[in-house]
């Protein structure tokens, strides 16, 4: 169980597309009770192997967030444990070339869980 009513309910969206942009929209507009939920720490020995992977591809997207908001960074952001071992890749359908152009033009929390969105496309979605 992830522990964080907003993530939580933002998992459980039957399509991850559609949660990703609500997640977006929370992060862009600021909302002050979902950025302050974050700072209550998500157990993640209670997480499942699903949500799990949801946490790893939304982690970067949020500490990205946050950096530019000028905010700190919880530390259960930042686990080890959300870091895939191979590229996670969204969209899926993208080129080996738009790969290697997302992977080198990532911001730093991206790079880090190996995890690369084409941030212009993901608003789109």
């Amino acid at each position: 169980m992830i522990g964080n009513k907003y993530l939580q309910s933002l998992f459980e969206y039957p399509d991850e597309d559609t949660g990703l942009n609500q997640l977006l929209e929370l992060l862009k507009s600021k909302d002050t009770a979902f950025l302050d939920s974050l700072y209550e720490p998500v157990d993640i020995d209670l997480c499942n192997e699903f949500e799990l992977k949801y946490l790893t591809k939304i982690s970067p997207l949020i500490d990205y967030y946050l950096q530019i908001f000028g905010m700190e960074v919880p530390n259960w952001l930042r686990d080890e444990r959300l870091t895939f071992s191979k590229p996670y890749y969204h969209s899926k359908r993208i080129s080996d070339f738009e790969k290697l152009k997302l992977q080198y033009e990532s911001p730093s929390p991206f790079r880090a869980k190996n995890v690369y969105y084409d941030l212009k496309g993901i608003e789109r979605v």
